[in-house]
């Protein structure tokens, strides 16, 4: 599955696993990746961890020996749920995860199926788990080259997925006027080509430098005030591989950084499949309910919740920089259970124990999960649309800082529920 086919929700998941397993470290070399890829047999990976199994006995260190073992034996126990391998493959990482001194190690076992397809077979034993080929999924390989320019200044840019990043801004030394000095209109004219002409190879160059290593470049777009940024497409001054890549020369009211924004939002007809543009149209089709059509969006946690428990949300937009944590909590002595929703800041602070409203006994906590995860179950359990929108945009920003980064587009207003 490529990276612009798998969902916002998906990709999420990845990488908040990634990073939960980025911190995870065994004391010795006792955590197991286990890759397999399509083409290969269970029955290969299980032959290659049981003769694994019988190598990991000479490890001298009796308790690096018994987790080492124990986590060959989870990751068989895993593989004896398939017959073959998924469609893009299997991997599984195991490993004795200290919880506190030495003897506090347990075992954790997680199973993914990868999103893209694997081609390397690996079995790997190490203090911490090779996810390098996970990583490089998730690398954006959506990128746009973004060139701005004008007789005065180019700035070069790359759209990635769902950032654009600046890369340089170079400047012409162009003349722009006919200043003092007695020289005649044509001689000045022909100084101005001149310099325009070693401006725009300068630009082409530093066009070359930047743009030609981009492995998979999707396309340039090229724009900016006046005839500067046509003169020079249509000169062919860029490298012809890159020429090639032009997707539209746009007309520009803005150059430097505030022209690169601009531009992207006039290509939008072509960088239309973009997560950047499809994140902050998103956001914009929110907003323009809420202003004409307030009924049929809501914002904030509890009111959202409450809207997909009646089933009442189209697509739920999260912010994927929420902190928040959902807690439920179980009296010791009546069995009474609440759930509460707690801030990072909070979740710091607190003692993870409450006192019961029913009996005044000790409330501990049953179960946590991101708040995230949460609304996106229930929104599953009534065929809601998810979508996990990044900071990356002026849109995402406004989602977080103004709404809480909890919003819903309903699927009838408020008035006709």
């Amino acid at each position: 599955m490529s990276s612009t086919e798998r969902s916002s929700l998906e990709t999420y998941r990845l990488k908040k696993l990634i990073e939960e397993l980025e911190s995870k470290e065994g004391k010795a070399t006792e955590l197991i990746s286990q890759y397999i890829p399509p083409n290969r047999q269970i029955s290969d990976a299980m032959s290659n961890l049981r003769e694994e199994l019988g190598t990991s006995a000479n490890i001298k260190s009796k308790s690096t020996r018994k987790n080492v073992q124990d986590a060959i034996e989870s990751i068989i126990q895993k593989l004896k749920l398939f017959r073959t391998p998924p469609k893009n493959g299997l991997v599984i990482f195991s490993g004795a995860i200290p919880r506190g001194g030495p003897g506090t190690e347990k075992i954790e076992t997680y199973v993914i199926e990868p999103p893209e397809p694997i081609s390397l077979f690996l079995y790997r034993c190490d203090s911490k788990f090779y996810l390098d080929p996970i990583k490089e999924m998730l690398v954006e390989k959506e990128i746009y080259g973004l060139l701005v320019m004008d007789r005065s200044d180019a700035t070069f840019a790359l759209l990635k997925g769902r950032r654009i990043e600046i890369v340089e801004t170079i400047t012409s030394g162009s003349p722009s006027k006919h200043d003092a000095g007695g020289q005649s209109a044509r001689r000045f004219q022909r100084i101005v080509e001149i310099a325009a002409h070693e401006f725009y190879k300068r630009v082409a160059e530093h066009a070359e430098k930047i743009f030609l290593p981009i492995p998979n470049l999707k396309g340039i777009i090229i724009g900016g005030p006046g005839p500067t940024k046509n003169e020079f497409y249509e000169g062919n001054f860029l490298h012809y591989q890159l020429q090639d890549k032009v997707l539209a020369v746009e007309d520009l009211s803005y150059t430097e950084e505030p022209g690169v924004y601009e531009l992207v939002e006039k290509a939008k007809d072509v960088l239309k499949n973009v997560e950047f543009l499809k994140e902050k149209k998103l956001v914009q089709d929110f907003l323009y309910l809420l202003a004409k059509n307030s009924g049929q969006v809501t914002y904030g946690e509890k009111e959202v919740r409450e809207k997909l428990e009646k089933g009442a949300v189209k697509t739920l937009i999260l912010s994927a920089d929420l902190g928040t944590t959902r807690f439920k909590l179980r009296c010791i002595a009546c069995g009474n259970t609440k759930e509460v929703t707690y801030t990072k800041q909070q979740i710091a602070t607190m003692s993870r124990k409450e006192i019961c409203e029913k009996c005044g006994g000790t409330m501990e906590v049953e179960e946590e999960k991101s708040i995230i995860e949460e609304l996106a179950e229930l929104a599953d359990k009534t065929n809601a649309k998810v979508e996990v929108v990044s900071t990356e945009t002026d849109e995402g920003k406004m989602l977080m800082n103004s709404f809480g980064g909890v919003v819903a587009i309903l699927r009838f207003s408020g008035q006709e529920q």
